[in-house]
C-alpha cells in the first residue's frame, strides 16, 4: 500500500502572513495524515539531511506545502538530496482553501486527526543563502565576482555554492546580476523569478512571422526596455551589497566594544 505524507515549511522568513501560517497548520491538523511541521526547510536541507533521507525512504509520495515549486527542486538538488514523488503546494500563491481542496480532492488525504511531529533546523542562524537553478546555469562567475562575503567557489569555469551560512539576509544582490535567472532566494519576500518562480516564455511574436518590419522593432524596443532593466537592477544590487557590508562593519565594531 502506497505511503503518503505531507510536508509543511513553516518558513521564518515572512514571505506569507503569520495568519495564513496558522490557518494552514489548523488545516493540516484536520486530516488523517501524518504531517511534518519543518522549521524551516531551508535549515533542514542544511543541518538535518538524515531526516530528508528518512522520509524518502519512508514515504512513496510526499506533499509539501511550501513556496516555489522550482525553489524546492533545486534546494534538494544543491544539497545532494531527493524527495521522490514530491508534489508541491505553493503556498505564496495558493489560498488556504485551495491547498485544503488539493489535499483533499486530488491527492486523496481524509478528514480526521493528524499525527504530527515538529522537526527544526538545529541552526542558530536563519538560512538565507543562494540556490543554483543548475539547467539555466551558464557558468559565467558574475555571482561569484560580485559577492564579498566567499559564498560561492568559482574553478575551472564550474560555479558551486560552498559557504551559504555566509550569505547575508536580505542581499540578493548576486542574483540580480545573474544575466539567466539562475539564482533564487526562496526565503525573498518579492514574488519574482528571483524568488523561485518560473521563468516566463516570450510569446509576444506570435502570428507575426510575415511581418519582419514588425518583428524588427518590437526586437529593438525588447533590447532597449532589457537595458534599461538590467541597469536598474545593477543599481539595486550595489546598494544591496552596500547595505550588507554596512551591517557587518557595524555588527564587528559592536563586537570589539
Amino acid at each position: 500500500m502506497s505511503k503518503s505524507c505531507i510536508l509543511f515549511c513553516n518558513c521564518g522568513a515572512g514571505v506569507i502572513t503569520s495568519d495564513k501560517s496558522e490557518q494552514i497548520k489548523s488545516t493540516l491538523k484536520n486530516l488523517d495524515a501524518d504531517v511534518y511541521q519543518l522549521d524551516d526547510f531551508c535549515g533542514i536541507v542544511l543541518n538535518r539531511k538524515d531526516f530528508i533521507r528518512a522520509i524518502d525512504q519512508k514515504y512513496d509520495q510526499k506533499i509539501m506545502v511550501a513556496c516555489y515549486p522550482r525553489a524546492i527542486k533545486n534546494l534538494l538538488a544543491q544539497n545532494d538530496l531527493e524527495l521522490s514523488g514530491l508534489e508541491v503546494l505553493n503556498f505564496r500563491e495558493l489560498s488556504v482553501a485551495d491547498i485544503e481542496s488539493k489535499l483533499l480532492n486530488d491527492f486523496s488525504f481524509a478528514e480526521g486527526k493528524a499525527s504530527e511531529t515538529r522537526m527544526e533546523s538545529g541552526l542558530d542562524v536563519p538560512a538565507w543563502y543562494p540556490v543554483i537553478d543548475q539547467p539555466l546555469c551558464i557558468d559565467c562567475g558574475k555571482c561569484f565576482k560580485f559577492c564579498l562575503f566567499g559564498v560561492y567557489t568559482f574553478g575551472g569555469k564550474q560555479l558551486k555554492v560552498v559557504n551559504p551560512l555566509a550569505c547575508k539576509n536580505n542581499c540578493p544582490a548576486c542574483g540580480r546580476n545573474c544575466p539567466t535567472s539562475a539564482i533564487i532566494f526562496p526565503r525573498l519576500k518579492e514574488n519574482s523569478v528571483l524568488a523561485g518562480a518560473e521563468p516566463g516564455t516570450a510569446s509576444q511574436y506570435k502570428g507575426m512571422a510575415n511581418n519582419p518590419d514588425m518583428i524588427s522593432t518590437l526586437n529593438q524596443r525588447s533590447a532597449l526596455r532589457r537595458n534599461i532593466f538590467r541597469t536598474g537592477l545593477i543599481e539595486q544590487a550595489e546598494a544591496e551589497r552596500q547595505r550588507a557590508l554596512d551591517e557587518l562593519k557595524n555588527t564587528s565594531k559592536g563586537l570589539k566594544e
